[in-house]
């Protein structure tokens, strides 16, 4: 992410409009989060300091935070001293990723005091520290010594800057004193504040110079906070400025605020964290069942395969019951000619010797019976595991497509109704409470995904018309796709918008030509007992399309 020194110039410039604001109220929603209620006539703002690496930020924000009952101790601490205080300047040393916030405030002896929070957001040494006027440590979010830092962060400690190699301030800094500098050194390594995000963009255009003024001239006179989005519309990285690098395919969209920006990139990325956490169970789950339930199918394969002979111990039996006459007991083998051959060839019956040829015969007709028996298990127990192979390919399939916390819900449920996970109560069935994919086709015809198996099911049993167009990737797992035309004719672009609706919401989204079946609703049916999203159909056409997520 682009949370550079530059980028933080910009948003503190924007936070420096609660100068002479007071603190309201002061709260730590979680171990790495401060969010503080600034105040002043005609103002008031939520100021959020960000300590968790990888989110580390400092800016306004519009979200609501959920605070603990009972308030942690650092929070405790930033109350006692800063209840009330008042915000008199935010300060950025040169082009570092540290804000500083100068607080005035009354100390114990009714004395006017300054006190500074120092908000240090590099990387994993993120770090929020108080410090009194005299520079010495009141506490800090993270302790340090020096065993295991470079510097010393406890209570009473004299505060010190982190330290950073010696780079060019682009602020400060002529454009021709950067040049000179980067003619044996990158662009990087030369100057403070900079992203490779944004070295990048600067060296995509005709000269290193223009490419320095333009971004130079964002970074001092313009407001753009831009948010960088990638072919698949989920947001990348964001900036102050607009990024060409990525090509046509990338999109920018600037933001009013730099605050709302990172209220957007954030809430965003934690909520995608919240679900690939949200999935990783369920994933684990349904990968282990899968994989348990291919080993089963092997085995079960390799019995199978050993049935295959159970003709011979009938034919066995039924030689041996027919030559009785000349076999005795205690002979180890039989030697009869075989009446199921055409050329009544002579065949070798291996005979238990403690039996008689009578009681030999039976034990071959039980025996085959017995495979019999085993076979067409064996036979019902293979085809159980290859439906259920199927259905956890689909199962996979929609995990990897969840896009919301509640589809992750929804899957869960799902495996729960099927009893691969218990669950504690029976929940009614009723419509899926996230809502399916929609789109318009060219005629004007609703065209309706399903996201997961549940609403698959919901899609095609219960809200579809019999006469409505159903689509499904042929023999691979993905979403029930409907046409909702009633039994309209329906054109052929409709029809390849519905296809290509079908093969993206697929495990088959990343090929380039996929066959999609599509038929009414009215051939496609749910057997007895099948799992969730299982159907079968007939009377299909196929298509083959370029798997599409909108037109």
């Amino acid at each position: 992410m682009a949370f550079d020194g530059a980028f933080l110039y910009k948003v503190l410039a924007e936070l420096k409009t609660a100068v002479d604001c007071h603190i309201d109220k002061i709260y730590q929603p979680s171990r790495d989060e401060l969010v503080f209620l600034l105040r002043k006539k005609g103002f008031q703002k939520r100021l959020l300091i960000n300590a968790k690496p990888g989110f580390s930020r400092v800016q306004f924000t519009e979200n609501k935070y959920e605070n603990p009952a009972v308030p942690p101790m650092f929070c405790m601490l930033l109350r006692k001293y800063l209840s009330a205080a008042k915000l008199m300047d935010v300060l950025q040393p040169a082009l570092e990723r540290v804000a500083i916030f100068v607080f005035s405030t009354t100390n114990e002896m009714g004395d006017i005091a300054e006190i500074r929070l120092i908000c240090e957001l590099i990387g994993n040494k993120t770090n929020v520290i108080l410090v009194n006027s005299d520079g010495k440590i009141i506490d800090a979010l993270r302790h340090s010594d020096v065993e295991t830092s470079e510097r010393l962060i406890l209570p009473g400690a004299k505060y010190h800057l982190p330290a950073k190699p010696e780079k060019l301030n682009p602020i400060t800094t002529p454009v021709n004193d950067i040049l000179k500098s980067t003619n044996q050194n990158s662009l990087l390594s030369v100057v403070d504040g900079f992203s490779p995000l944004i070295c990048r963009e600067i060296e995509t255009f005709q000269s290193l110079e223009c490419g320095l003024k333009t971004i130079l001239k964002d970074l001092k006179e313009n407001n753009l906070p831009t948010l960088i989005y990638n072919a698949l519309g989920e947001p990348l990285d964001y900036t102050y400025t607009k990024i060409s690098q990525y090509g046509a395919s990338y999109q920018n969209k600037v933001f009013e605020s730099f605050s709302l920006l990172l209220d957007t990139f954030y809430t965003q990325k934690e909520t995608s964290l919240r679900i690939n956490n949200a999935a990783r169970d369920i994933l684990k789950l349904v990968s282990n069942l899968k994989n348990r339930t291919e080993r089963k199918l092997a085995i079960r394969l390799q019995e199978l395969e050993k049935c295959k002979n159970r003709e011979q111990l009938r034919v066995f039996g039924e030689l041996l019951k027919a030559n009785l006459y000349a076999l005795k007991r205690g002979q180890a083998f039989a030697e009869v000619p075989n009446y199921y051959s055409e050329n009544l060839e002579t065949v070798r019956i291996p005979l238990d010797v403690s039996l008689s040829p009578s009681d030999n015969a039976n034990k071959y007709f039980k025996e085959y019976k017995k495979t019999y028996t085993a076979e067409q298990t064996l036979k019902a127990l293979t085809e159980k595991d290859k439906e259920e192979l199927v259905y956890f390919d689909s199962v996979l399939d929609s995990i990897e497509r969840s896009t919301t916390l509640a589809d992750i819900t929804q899957i869960r449920e799902e495996l729960a109704e099927a009893g691969y996970i218990k669950q504690s109560y029976q929940r009614k069935k009723t419509a899926p409470a996230t809502q399916f994919k929609e789109y318009t086709s060219c005629e004007g015809y609703r065209i309706l995904v399903g996201k997961n198996n549940k609403q698959n099911d919901y899609l095609t049993t219960v809200l579809a018309n019999k006469n409505d167009l159903w689509f499904h990737v042929k023999n691979i797992a993905g979403s029930h796709v409907l046409v909702l035309c009633g039994g309209n004719d329906v054109s052929d672009e409709t029809i390849l918008q519905a296809a290509g609706l079908a093969a993206f919401n697929s495990k088959a989204a990343s090929s380039s030509n996929v066959a999609v079946d599509y038929t009414p609703v009215k051939f496609v049916k749910k057997p007895n007992g099948a799992k969730a999203g299982m159907v079968i159909y007939t009377t299909n056409k196929t298509v083959y399309v370029t798997p599409k997520g909108e037109f």
